[in-house]
C-alpha cells in the first residue's frame, strides 16, 4: 500500500483494467468503479460501515467480481495538508482492505474537497439535499477515483510528466 498516486505503477506502468475508488466515512463507505480502460469512473455502491468488518469483506468480493486492478482510497487531509483522525482512519482502512485482496495495489490519495465538489455536481445535476444523502458517498469515491485516473497519462507518466 501507498500514499503516492504514482507510486504503485513505479514499476509496472499503466495497468489496462478496472479500477475501485472507496470514499471512507464513519458510517458508510463509497464506491465507484472504472471502465475497463480506466478512463471513467462512475458510482457503484454505498456500504454501511459494520463492527465485523463485514464491509471490507463486500470490498474485496467487488475486488475479485469487477477484476479490480487497483483500488484508491481517500485520504481525507485538512487543507492545510495535515493528518487528522479521518486520515488515520482512512489509512488503517485501507491497510486492513490491503490485506484482504492479496497483490492487488491499494493507494491512498488526496481528497481534499471530494464530497465538496460531488455535492456541487450533484446540486448542479438537479438532486436536492434531501435525495443527495442517499448517493453522495458514491459521488464523493467517483470524484476521488476520476481525479487519480485524469491524473495518469495512459503512457505511464502522470499529470505532471513524472514518471509513474
Amino acid at each position: 500500500m501507498t500514499s503516492d498516486p504514482a507510486a504503485g505503477a513505479a514499476t509496472q506502468g499503466w495497468t489496462p483494467g478496472r479500477r475501485l475508488g472507496v470514499d471512507v466515512g464513519t458510517v458508510r463507505v463509497g464506491v465507484a468503479l472504472s471502465d475497463a480502460t480506466g478512463t471513467l469512473a462512475s458510482p457503484l455502491v454505498t456500504l454501511r460501515r459494520a463492527k465485523d468488518q463485514s464491509d471490507l469483506d463486500r470490498l474485496a468480493e467487488l475486488v475479485v467480481t469487477e477484476e479490480v486492478v487497483e483500488v484508491v482510497v481517500g485520504l481525507p487531509t485538512h487543507l492545510s495538508g495535515a493528518s487528522g483522525a479521518s486520515a488515520r482512519d482512512a489509512s488503517a482502512y485501507a491497510r486492513a482492505l490491503a490485506s484482504r485482496i492479496g497483490d492487488v495495489p491499494v493507494h491512498l490519495v488526496d481528497e481534499r474537497l471530494s464530497t465538496v465538489t460531488a455535492t456541487s455536481h450533484l446540486r448542479a445535476g438537479g438532486i436536492d439535499a434531501r435525495r443527495q444523502r442517499a448517493v453522495i458517498d458514491q459521488a464523493a469515491a467517483v470524484v476521488i477515483l476520476q481525479s487519480h485516473l485524469d491524473g495518469r497519462s495512459r503512457t505511464g507518466t502522470d499529470s505532471r510528466g513524472r514518471h509513474s
